[in-house]
């Protein structure tokens, strides 16, 4: 083992600073990759799932201006 003892470990010959430091910046750069991930992952569904509702409203829609086309001969205000 390259230390004697825990103690040692944690000071790791003096550079203790800067080689946790490292870690912690490793961790931390981690943690916000796998955050940032989620939340766009998260966004990306919501517009899909928005943009799902908007086409299928949207087909309604000119499905029934088709009907009212067909059958008022083109102009709704032919009535």
């Amino acid at each position: 083992m390259a230390f004697e003892s825990f103690n040692e470990f944690i000071a790791m010959g003096g550079h203790a600073p800067y080689v946790w430091a490292a870690w912690a910046a490793t961790a931390g750069l981690m943690i916000a990759i796998v955050l940032h991930a989620r939340a766009e992952r998260r966004q990306l569904l919501r517009n899909l799932q928005r943009r799902v509702r908007r086409e299928a409203r949207l087909a309604t829609g000119q499905g029934e201006m088709a009907r009212v086309s067909h059958q008022v001969g083109g102009n709704r205000h032919d009535t």
